[in-house]
């Protein structure tokens, strides 16, 4: 009885092995077909529209490297005092 239950149980856990994949790969498709149909409307997009989306991300960008020039100016102070 030994065999039969080792490969009941090795088959079980394939089993469950194929169904999490299976939810892995489902979730990574319909993000990839989100992507796809954003970066469709994107280029439907007028050239005014695409110009504030892209200035925008623009100014995100320059803020984060704003905060991170901030903080690493603080740790050099930090590593200055001592």
């Amino acid at each position: 009885m030994g065999i039969i239950s080792f490969f009941k149980k090795s088959f079980g856990d394939m089993k469950k092995s194929a169904k999490a994949q299976h939810e892995v790969d489902k979730a990574q498709f319909n993000a990839t077909k989100a992507e796809s149909r954003a970066t469709w409307e994107e280029a439907k997009m007028s050239p005014s529209k695409r110009q504030e989306m892209m200035q925008k991300e623009r100014d995100a960008k320059i803020e984060e490297a704003n905060a991170r020039q901030a903080e690493a100016e603080k740790r050099i102070e930090t590593a200055k005092k001592k």
